[in-house]
């Protein structure tokens, strides 16, 4: 029993001191940035396009720009090897598609390009998505979080320029976030109108975020959702500002201008074989998880598109 005990102390002081650095890590990422200590990466991996799907030679329908989850290591889409992404392509071939975007580096450096970060993914792969959870309260800490919103919001406008986007050119531009990229794309509102002055559609699936950022210049939100996604209710119970009661938050802004619709996806559940991008399961029409979320966020980025139009 002692032994037990003293096993239990000692894998509870490695996390704590685990945890302690990460975020130092993920601190001192920001404040490199912030500092000017290190530049932010811009060039992509060779023959990888700053943005795939409608014809670079014409102006696309609306430019989306996908913020996956904390599984995001590479410039490459990773957390369901790029079939979301894929099928947004396919299925509206009028949008121009951007997935390299790092919502967890205000570098823009990819984990996988560290190589004591690519030695840990072979050895302590948690430690991989631990560092991103972290980035992720970075971003939503009051201390770091204008800084934060700053460095990736800029990296976004950055990826958007090199894809041939035109500040002031009306077409819009849409960030699609799964899971913790609802923070990242929250908090970019403000640094894209600044930078781009583009109308800004948010779309969120299954979104964890604290609810802070000001959504005053985002023409809307769609909010993704299922009940059997217990993740993205964590966050609604995890951050004060997600409560009603906490009245001139930026969401409960958003809410009351009614700037803020939700659509259920039951019964889909964060991540797993039931989740929102499986192509396993399936409904009774059916249709796959994946088809459907697919099918979901085609139909609001053309309605938003029509109205646009139409103003």
């Amino acid at each position: 029993m002692i032994e037990f005990q003293f096993l239990v102390l000692v894998l509870v002081l490695v996390f704590g001191l685990v945890l302690l650095a990460e975020a130092l890590l993920a601190r001192y990422e920001l404040m490199a940035y912030t500092a000017g200590w290190r530049v932010p990466t811009v060039e992509l991996p060779q023959g990888m396009p700053y943005a795939r799907g409608a014809d670079p030679d014409r102006p696309p329908d609306a430019y989306l720009v996908y913020l996956d989850g904390i599984g995001k290591r590479r410039f490459r889409d990773t957390r369901d090897g790029g079939q979301l992404v894929e099928a947004l392509i396919a299925g509206a071939p009028e949008l121009r598609v951007l997935g390299q975007v790092q919502p967890y580096s205000p570098l823009a450096d990819p984990l996988v390009n560290r190589p004591v970060w690519e030695w840990l993914r072979h050895r302590v792969g948690l430690l991989l998505f631990l560092h991103n959870v972290m980035q992720i309260f970075v971003a939503a800490d009051h201390r770091y979080r204008p800084l934060y919103n700053r460095a990736v919001g800029a990296q976004i406008a950055n990826q958007l320029r090199l894809a041939a986007y035109r500040p002031d050119s009306g077409i819009p531009v849409v960030l699609l976030s799964y899971s913790g990229g609802a923070q990242v794309a929250t908090g970019a509102v403000e640094e894209l109108r600044t930078h781009l002055r583009a109308p800004l559609l948010l779309i969120t699936l299954g979104g964890f975020h604290n609810g802070a950022n000001d959504l005053t210049h985002a023409h809307h939100l769609h909010q993704l959702t299922s009940g059997g996604d217990w993740i993205e209710r964590s966050g609604t119970w995890l951050f004060p500002q997600r409560w009603r009661l906490f009245s001139r938050s930026g969401w409960n802004r958003a809410r009351r201008a009614g700037k803020i619709t939700v659509h259920r996806l039951d019964p889909a559940t964060h991540v797993g074989q039931g989740s929102y991008i499986s192509p396993e399961a399936r409904l009774p029409d059916g249709r796959s998880h994946l088809d459907r979320t697919a099918g979901t966020v085609i139909a609001l980025i053309r309605a938003h598109c029509g109205a646009c139009r139409d103003r």
